[in-house]
């Protein structure tokens, strides 16, 4: 049986946080990611939608349910982000992958848990502006309305 942790990633950078779960997978752990929306994103606010808008128009032309999926949903968001970081096509970053679990908020399971916080994707130090996932995915097209979330 792996390791199984439970990271709280409120507050932290999600390309820091992102890498550094992606060798923790790697290395054999199972992870839960909580708090993902509270994620953020350095830099101007305005040019990070801007490019994510435009990442939207990205499809395939013959057929667009092929794909590419741009997802919205914050914790889809940061587990693709995350999945950019691992050899998915390999069978040992595939498996990587199916050990990752990200949720928006905390889940009722996790309450009482023990949550670790990752020091060095903490965005307490930076000084630039920054942009929530969140806020972001809201942006993108994410209607969340916490009264009808049943995992909540």
């Amino acid at each position: 049986m792996s390791n199984h942790v439970i990271i709280n990633a409120e507050g932290a950078i999600l390309g820091r946080l992102s890498t550094h779960i992606a060798k923790r997978l790697l290395a054999g752990e199972t992870i839960d990611l909580v708090n993902v929306e509270k994620m953020v994103i350095s830099g101007q606010p305005e040019s990070t939608i801007r490019d994510y808008k435009a990442k939207l128009e990205i499809r395939s032309k013959y057929n667009p349910l092929r794909g590419p999926f741009h997802y919205r949903r914050p914790d889809r968001f940061v587990r693709r982000t995350i999945r950019g970081m691992l050899p998915y096509k390999k069978p040992r970053g595939k498996e990587a992958y199916h050990r990752l679990k990200c949720h928006i908020a905390i889940p009722k399971e996790f309450e009482k848990a023990k949550l670790i916080k990752i020091p060095e994707a903490d965005s307490a130090k930076l000084s630039r502006k920054k942009i929530t996932v969140g806020e972001l995915c809201k942006q993108l097209g994410w209607n969340y309305d916490p009264a009808k979330d049943p995992t909540l």
